[in-house]
C-alpha cells in the first residue's frame, strides 16, 4: 500500500512541476469602473491570434492529453457508450412530420460518425436515405478542421414535403451552409445558402407555396470580430435565385423605424400556410421578446409596414396563430404562466382571454394546438411532468403511460387530431406514444427500437427539497445505485447550470447511470436562475441576484455531505456554458468543499464583454457593464477575478472548443492561466482545447464521447476511485 501511495504521489508531483514551469505569458492591464480598480493579469490571452497565446494554449492542451492518457480506464466511458450504440443499432432525432404525413429525420447507424438525413411516407413507410453529409462540398474551408467533418444540425421540410432544406456545419462552429433537395428526384439544387445558423436562430420557415423560405443572415462570420453576430437580418430566399441576391425583409437596416438593436436577432415565425400574417420576433437572451406582424402579401412585395404586435412588458411568449386568433403563454402577473388567447384585431396581451389560469405548484411550459383542443404540459420543480387537454372550456388531466420527469409534445397542427408524446426520466429511456383522444389511450410508436439496459435496474432517483442559505427551498435530484452505503465515502459529482430560465430536465443519461454503477452518485440541484419554478425562479438568479445560483449549489453540496452521501474529498462539480458561473464561483468561494471541478466552455470572466466575449445580448441575463449596480453584479459573478493568490483550490479541468461561437475560448484560457499561477494546492489544473470543436455540440458523436470519457476519468481519478489511479501497480 505504501508503494502505491508513493507512485501516485510522484505522479502528482511531476504534474505540478510540469505545470508550474509553463505559466502563461502575462501582460497586466488595470481598469477602473465606477470607482472600482480591477487588475486583469492575463488580458493579453484574449488575443487568440497572438502566436505566444496560441502556443501556450496548445502546450497546455497537449499536456492535458498526456495526463488523460496516463489514467487507467480513461476510455471506459467512450467504450461503454459505443457499446450501447451497438446494442441500440441506430438513433433518430430532429423528427419533422408534415401535415400530409411525411416523416423527415436524422439517423445515425452504429459505427457511423455522423447522422444522415432520411425520409419515409408515413410511420410505416419505407425508409429512404436522402443525404449523407460526407458528400457535402463546402464553399468555405475552416483552417485546422478535418475534411468531410460536416454534420447535419437541422432539417426543414417544406409544407408539402416536396423539398427539404438541410443545414450543415463543421468543427462545432455552428455557422451553417444550407442546401435544398427535391425529395422525389433526390436532386440537390445548385445554390447554397451561407452565413446562417438556423439550428440556433430563426430556423428555416417555408413560404406557403413551398418555393422559398426565410432564414437569418449573419453579415460578419469571423468569430474574432467585434461585429460577429451583430446586425443580423431576416432574409427571404426563393429557390433558383442566386443566394448572393439578399432579400432583406426584416432587420435594423431594412426597418430603421423599428429601432432594432444591433445585438437582437430578427427572425420570422410562420405557423400555417393559410394564415393572413407573418410574425417577426427580435430574438435575444430573454424569454419575453418584442414582436411585430405584417400582412403576408405586403411582405412578399417587400413592403416595410411592420406593426408592433406586443412589447416585452406584455411578458408573452410561445406564440401560435390560427387564422385571426393568437395563442400564447403569459408571465404577466403570473410567474408560473397561464395559457391565453387574443387576436390580431384587438392584440390584447395584458388583459387577454385566459384559457388556463396559472397553477400554484406547476409551471406551464409547452402546449400544442390540435383539432380536438389544446394539449399542454406542466412540471413541478422541473422534474414531475403532467399532461392536460383544454377542450370546450375544461381542463382535462390525461394519465400518462408511466410517471415521467419530462415529456415533449408533437402534433400536425390545428386541423388534425394527431398527437405524439415523448416520455422520459433520469432512469427511463425515452419512449414515443401516439395518443387517441377518442379512446383516451396511448399506443407506442417508437421510431427507434426499445432496448433493455438490465445493468441499470438497481438505479434509483430521489427527488428532495433542501434549504438554501436564505431558507429558500431548492429542488435536488439524486441518482444512485440502491445498493450503495451512505457512509460519506461515495464519489459524487454535481451537475449544475442555473441560467436563462432553462430547466435541468430529466433525461436518460447513460453516462450518469454508468457512474452510479461504479459506486458513484449524481446530483442535479435545480438552482435559481433556471426555470424549474417559473419566471421568478429565473429572475432570482439573474444579474445582481446571481449569487443565489452558486449559493444554492453550495447548500446542495452541504446537504449531500450532511446526509452522508459523500464528503468534500469525494465530491466534484461540473457545469458548462453559463453553468460555468455556478461552478467557478462555488469553487472560488468554498474551495475546501470540493475535491474537483470541471468547466466546459464556461462563462468565467463576466466583466469583459469585448473581443467576442459573452456577447452583448447576454447582458440581459448577466448585467450591463455600463450600469453601476449591474456592473457590481458582473464583478461578483466573475470567477476569474475571484481567484486569489495563495489559496488552495480543487483539482480543475477547464475545457473549451476553439471554434466556439457563443463563449470565446479565451475565457477558459484566462481562468486556467490565473488558477495555475495563483493556486497554492498540489491539485492539478488542466486546460484542454478541442481544436475541432465549438460549444460542445455539432461534432461527430465519437468525438463527444471521447471528450466526456476524459471528463469522467479525470473526476474518478481525483475522487480516488481505485480503477483510475495513474501508475497503479498491477496485481
Amino acid at each position: 500500500m505504501q508503494y502505491k501511495i508513493f507512485i501516485v504521489t510522484i505522479f502528482s508531483a511531476l504534474t505540478l512541476n510540469a505545470q508550474s514551469n509553463n505559466l502563461a505569458p502575462s501582460i497586466p492591464v488595470t481598469d477602473h469602473s465606477f470607482g472600482i480598480k480591477i487588475l486583469d493579469e492575463y488580458r493579453n490571452l484574449e488575443n487568440l491570434l497572438d502566436p505566444k497565446v496560441a502556443h501556450w494554449m496548445k502546450s497546455q492542451s497537449d499536456f492535458a492529453v498526456s495526463v488523460f492518457n496516463s489514467i487507467p480506464n480513461k476510455n471506459y466511458y467512450l467504450d461503454k457508450r459505443l457499446e450501447f450504440d451497438k446494442r441500440e443499432g441506430y438513433s433518430i432525432y430532429d423528427l419533422k412530420i408534415t401535415e400530409n404525413d411525411k416523416y423527415f429525420y436524422l439517423k445515425r447507424n452504429v459505427g457511423e460518425r455522423t447522422a444522415k438525413a432520411y425520409y419515409r411516407d408515413g410511420f410505416g413507410g419505407k425508409e429512404i436515405l436522402l443525404y449523407d453529409p460526407a458528400n457535402f462540398i463546402s464553399s468555405k474551408k475552416l483552417a485546422g478542421i478535418s475534411k468531410n467533418n460536416f454534420v447535419i444540425n437541422l432539417i426543414s421540410p417544406s409544407w408539402d414535403g416536396s423539398k427539404v432544406a438541410i443545414s450543415l456545419t463543421q468543427g462545432g462552429k455552428e455557422l451553417s451552409e444550407v442546401i435544398i433537395m427535391d425529395v422525389d428526384k433526390k436532386n440537390i439544387y445548385p445554390q447554397t445558402i451561407i452565413n446562417t445558423n438556423p439550428a440556433s436562430i430563426g430556423g428555416i420557415k417555408w413560404l406557403d407555396d413551398n418555393n422559398g423560405f426565410f432564414y437569418t443572415y449573419y453579415p460578419v462570420v469571423d468569430l474574432q470580430s467585434k461585429d460577429f453576430r451583430k446586425n443580423t437580418q431576416a432574409m427571404l430566399y426563393k429557390i433558383g435565385e442566386d443566394p448572393k441576391i439578399l432579400r432583406d425583409i426584416f432587420s435594423g437596416t431594412h426597418n430603421p423605424d423599428l429601432n432594432i438593436s444591433p445585438t437582437e436577432y430578427p427572425a420570422i415565425l410562420v405557423f400555417n400556410p393559410e394564415d393572413q400574417y407573418y410574425t417577426g420576433i427580435l430574438v435575444d437572451a430573454e424569454r419575453f421578446r418584442k414582436t411585430f406582424y405584417i400582412d403576408k402579401k405586403d411582405l412578399l412585395q417587400e413592403k416595410k409596414d411592420w406593426k408592433l404586435l406586443y412589447d416585452k412588458d406584455a411578458k408573452a411568449f410561445s406564440i401560435r396563430s390560427s387564422g385571426n386568433d393568437i395563442y400564447f403563454l403569459s408571465g404577466y402577473n403570473s410567474p408560473n404562466y397561464k395559457l391565453c388567447k387574443t387576436n390580431f384585431t384587438t392584440r390584447n396581451f395584458k388583459d387577454p382571454e385566459i384559457l388556463v389560469p396559472a397553477k400554484k405548484d406547476e409551471v406551464i411550459n409547452q402546449y400544442t394546438l390540435t383539432k380536438d383542443g389544446i394539449y399542454y404540459v406542466t412540471t413541478k420543480n422541473g422534474v414531475e411532468a403532467k399532461l392536460y387537454l383544454y377542450q370546450n372550456g375544461k381542463e382535462i388531466p390525461i394519465k400518462l403511460p408511466y410517471i415521467s420527469g419530462n415529456i415533449e409534445l408533437q402534433s400536425k397542427g390545428k386541423d388534425h387530431s394527431d398527437l405524439w408524446v415523448n416520455c422520459s426520466g433520469w432512469a427511463n429511456d425515452e419512449q414515443r406514444f401516439k395518443y387517441d383522444v377518442s379512446t383516451n389511450t396511448f399506443k407506442q410508436e417508437n421510431i427507434t427500437p426499445i432496448i433493455e439496459f438490465p445493468e441499470f435496474e438497481d438505479i434509483i432517483v430521489e427527488e428532495v427539497s433542501i434549504k438554501s442559505y436564505d431558507g429558500t427551498e431548492v429542488p435536488l435530484s439524486i441518482i444512485y445505485n440502491k445498493n450503495i452505503n451512505k457512509n460519506g465515502k461515495n464519489p459524487l459529482f454535481i451537475d449544475c447550470y442555473g441560467a436563462f430560465g432553462e430547466s435541468s430536465k430529466p433525461f436518460f443519461a447513460k453516462s450518469y447511470l454508468l457512474w452510479a454503477n461504479q459506486g458513484g452518485i449524481v446530483a442535479i440541484p435545480h438552482v435559481r436562475g433556471g426555470g424549474e419554478k417559473g419566471y421568478q425562479w429565473h429572475v432570482e438568479g439573474q444579474k445582481d441576484k446571481k449569487p443565489n445560483t452558486w449559493k444554492d449549489l453550495i447548500a446542495s453540496a452541504e446537504y449531500l455531505v450532511d446526509k452522508k452521501f459523500t464528503s468534500p474529498e469525494k465530491m466534484a462539480i461540473w457545469g458548462a456554458s453559463a453553468g460555468g458561473i455556478a461552478i467557478g464561483r462555488a469553487m472560488t468561494e468554498r474551495p475546501e468543499l470540493f475535491k474537483a471541478a470541471v468547466i466546459e466552455s464556461g462563462v468565467l470572466n463576466t466583466t469583459r464583454f469585448e473581443n467576442n466575449g459573452i456577447q452583448a445580448t447576454s447582458s440581459k441575463e448577466y448585467g450591463n457593464p455600463n450600469d453601476s449596480i449591474e456592473f457590481k453584479g458582473l464583478l461578483a459573478m466573475d470567477s476569474y477575478q475571484h481567484i486569489k493568490k495563495g489559496k488552495k483550490y480543487p483539482a480543475t479541468l477547464v475545457c473549451a472548443g476553439v471554434n466556439d461561437p457563443r463563449v470565446s475560448p479565451w475565457q477558459s484560457t484566462k481562468f486556467a492561466a490565473k488558477l495555475l499561477a495563483d493556486n497554492f494546492s498540489k491539485n492539478p489544473v488542466l486546460l484542454n482545447i478541442d481544436y475541432e470543436g465549438g460549444h460542445g455540440g455539432d461534432i461527430p458523436v465519437a468525438q463527444r464521447y471521447a471528450n466526456l470519457s476524459n471528463i469522467f476519468a479525470f473526476m474518478l481519478w481525483q475522487l480516488g476511485h481505485p480503477n483510475y489511479q495513474p501508475n497503479k501497480p498491477k496485481k
